[in-house]
């Protein structure tokens, strides 16, 4: 695996060279083509045969089938996407799409979402094809336009204009999942993600009577609006244990002693350092208030206010959720969906979760795989309209010190060299019992 293993970091900072900036609008957005083309050109390098696919003008996505031993079995998707949030370069230590190499990390938008994937997936398919080997069955791979804004251009497109593509695929890899929490020096707990909460973008929007800021006015749409947003904002939902989310924290009260009182997760959930933000999310649905707008002028209330919310949604309750906001924000506002995507769930257990865990533990003595919940969402959400039971598995074995969960769409975004180096050694001897 040395010849993958020193190029998945050559691959890795070349895609992040590739500014695929995704703004969620058309009109702004740098468009995934350039890396497409990159990605393309890679895979045919060792006899592939890749397909690009573009659903609007730059958008555009590559699939190729690896074929493998048994065609009787269901083809494995292994799947990432090749865009990325903006970033700020004035708030960076380094330009965002240098791809720079840097104390031991390759730093840049995208490094660890997830570009740093896409350079794992590619660095091992080349390097087999390169020696000959046959994986046990078709592999489907997958790289993808349009994630961060919801997969309409990308994985969404794909399974409704060119599901030939994925003929079947019965499992999936993606993202968020196989990366350690270190508990000591010699046990790190390795996080798969069998479950993701549902994504439900909402537009509030509110209605009052316009007139001229002078005047005193007590039916002002902004007014309304925010009072509304305000009690969203503070609100906190019930806490809700999920099947996953049950299992991941019997894990974690076991391994580090910590006592779980079924009544009060949260306790627990804020002994885990720096991923209790991200465990945190996942025992209740959330909204939380991202943007607003109103008015044309300053002297003038305008007639009507909207606010957009980002909620996510566990497992099995998207209904009572919709009917919970209602409750807090009141029955005046309108409510409309910018984004309605499920939440997933699946067990742990079978040979492809028993796949996973061996080959973590051949590269780690210290490992234990177990189960989470994603609080945000994937391309998994689109594959399963195909009846694709889908895992997050990326591997990365990471310093005990480092803030993982805040390097997504965060500043200083970067993966660790030799993380990327144990990713591509773990993925190689999964794929090869897959």
């Amino acid at each position: 695996m040395t010849v993958a293993a020193d190029e998945v970091v050559d691959l890795c900072r070349d895609l992040i060279r590739i500014d695929t900036t995704n703004t969620g609008d058309l009109a702004t957005c740098a468009g995934e083509r350039g890396a497409a083309e990159y990605v393309a050109e890679k895979l045919a390098e060792v006899g592939l045969e890749p397909q690009i696919r573009e659903a609007a003008p730059g958008r555009a996505s590559v699939v190729a089938r690896f074929e493998g031993a048994d065609p009787s079995r269901g083809a494995l998707l292994v799947h990432g996407h090749l865009d990325v949030v903006p970033a700020d370069a004035s708030e960076w230590t380094v330009p965002p799409f240098s791809g720079e190499v840097r104390d031991g990390y390759v730093w840049g938008r995208g490094a660890v979402d997830m570009k740093d994937f896409d350079a794992m997936v590619l660095a091992v398919a080349r390097d087999w094809r390169r020696r000959g080997v046959t994986p046990p069955r078709d592999l489907v791979l997958c790289f993808t336009a349009d994630e961060e804004a919801g997969s309409d251009y990308g994985a969404r497109y794909l399974v409704r204009e060119h599901p030939q593509l994925l003929e079947g695929c019965t499992e999936a890899i993606g993202e968020v999942g196989g990366f350690s929490y270190t508990v000591s020096n010699d046990l790190r707990l390795y996080l798969i993600q069998t479950a993701e909460k549902g994504i439900n973008w909402l537009r509030l929007s509110t209605k009052g009577r316009p007139g001229h800021g002078s005047m005193i006015n007590d039916d002002n749409a902004v007014t309304a609006l925010c009072d509304a947003v305000a009690r969203l904002g503070r609100h906190r939902f019930p806490v809700v244990v999920t099947p996953t989310v049950r299992a991941f924290l019997e894990e974690i009260s076991e391994v580090l002693g910590i006592e779980l009182d079924p009544n009060d997760p949260e306790a627990a959930i804020n002994k885990l350092g720096p991923i209790a933000t991200l465990i945190g999310a996942t025992i209740r649905n959330t909204a939380n208030p991202t943007r607003l707008s109103a008015g044309y002028k300053d002297n003038v209330i305008p007639g009507r206010a909207t606010a957009t919310i980002d909620c996510r949604t566990l497992p099995g309750q998207s209904a009572v959720f919709l009917e919970q906001l209602r409750e807090v924000v009141g029955p005046d506002l309108d409510i409309e969906f910018i984004q309605n995507q499920e939440p997933l769930e699946t067990t742990y257990d079978g040979a492809l979760v028993d796949a996973m865990a061996a080959a973590l533990r051949a590269e780690d003595s210290g490992a234990r795989p177990v189960p989470y919940m994603l609080s945000g969402g994937t391309d998994a959400k689109a594959w399963v309209e195909l009846g694709v039971r889908c895992f997050g598995f990326s591997p990365l074995r990471l310093p005990a010190d480092l803030d993982f969960a805040a390097l997504f769409h965060g500043i200083d975004e970067r993966v660790p060299v030799e993380g990327l180096q144990f990713g591509v050694r773990v993925l190689d001897r999964f794929l090869r019992q897959a």
